[in-house]
């Protein structure tokens, strides 16, 4: 089984995936977080640190492009192949009304003329291996069949597919249906993602579609990072370490640093029993200091359970 690292803006920085690796072993691949097209200029400092070379040594990194315009996928995904990018991804899945009011993400999906235009063109331009990750619709399910024609006609390094609709957003139950019909028609590769949080939902997956070999989890990863391996409080805790002075060594500021760290305790925080009162505490934590002081506690006296 092949394991990918979705994306998540803010979340999965170069910081992230390494320290990722470095703990817990080398997923098959890890997406960077969307890059936006820029016809008239080049990579934001911030962009340019997350794609740099040496920010991605030792593991697979594969870049994620948002647009709805050929021109500016190919410039930048060229841009991308000098930096030694052999796959480029399209982000036809961000479901977030600030992303699909402009018709980008699973926006593009309600244009499929359109969308398929824009493939046409990326691939008669472009000498690199080239992935869609999508949804299976903008409004209905219904949808799914004829984007499944368009990208039957494309020679994808690999479909991702997310089997909910645009507006569905994250709730609701994935809809399996267009899984199915992805596995009886695609012409590409297939990749499942969606709501696979705990080593048994994965378990349940195989079982019920032997022969799937790709996988790419996001939230699930987030919630416990040993998802796809062996996981201890140990490795948790060096995780924690190396993400805090990594981010530190980065040169972002304590408050930025603090907040990152809180915002993957909200998550995270749920891999140990007993933890209400803690918490309340690294919510509240004024500074550096004092969250170190809670999370060491925490990680001392708190018993360790993560979800089967």
């Amino acid at each position: 089984m092949q394991f990918y690292f979705a994306p998540m803006e803010g979340i999965t920085t170069w910081v992230y995936r390494k320290a990722h690796a470095e703990v817990y072993g080398a997923l098959d691949k890890y997406f960077i977080p969307f890059l936006e097209t820029h016809e008239k200029r080049d990579f934001k400092t911030r962009e340019l640190q997350e794609i740099l070379p040496e920010h991605n040594e030792e593991i697979r990194a594969v870049p994620q492009i948002l647009t709805n315009k050929a021109e500016g996928f190919i410039k930048t995904a060229r841009a991308l192949q000098k930096y030694g990018y052999e796959e480029v991804n399209l982000n036809l899945g961000c479901p977030s009304k600030t992303v699909t009011s402009r018709h980008r993400g699973a926006g593009f999906l309600a244009l499929p003329e359109e969308l398929d235009h824009f493939l046409e063109e990326v691939f008669d331009a472009l000498d690199m291996k080239i992935s869609v990750k999508t949804r299976a619709g903008k409004d209905s399910a219904e949808e799914f069949g004829g984007l499944l024609d368009i990208y039957n006609k494309y020679p994808l390094e690999e479909l991702i597919l997310h089997p909910r609709v645009q507006a569905d957003y994250y709730k609701n139950e994935p809809r399996m249906e267009c899984w199915r019909e992805a596995q009886k028609r695609s012409r590409n590769p297939l990749c499942y993602n969606g709501d696979l949080f705990t080593k048994e939902r994965i378990r349940e997956f195989c079982r019920v579609n032997p022969g799937e070999e790709r996988l790419m989890i996001g939230r699930g990863l987030i919630l416990n990072p040993g998802l796809c391996s062996h996981s201890t409080k140990e490795q948790f805790a060096e995780f924690q370490e190396r993400l805090l002075n990594g981010y530190l060594e980065r040169g972002l500021s304590e408050t930025s640093v603090l907040f990152k760290m809180k915002e993957l305790w909200f998550y995270q925080i749920h891999l140990f029993s007993d933890t209400k009162r803690y918490e309340k505490q690294i919510r509240k934590a004024p500074g550096l200091s004092e969250y170190k002081q809670i999370t060491e506690k925490l990680l001392r006296e708190s018993e360790w359970r993560p979800p089967v």
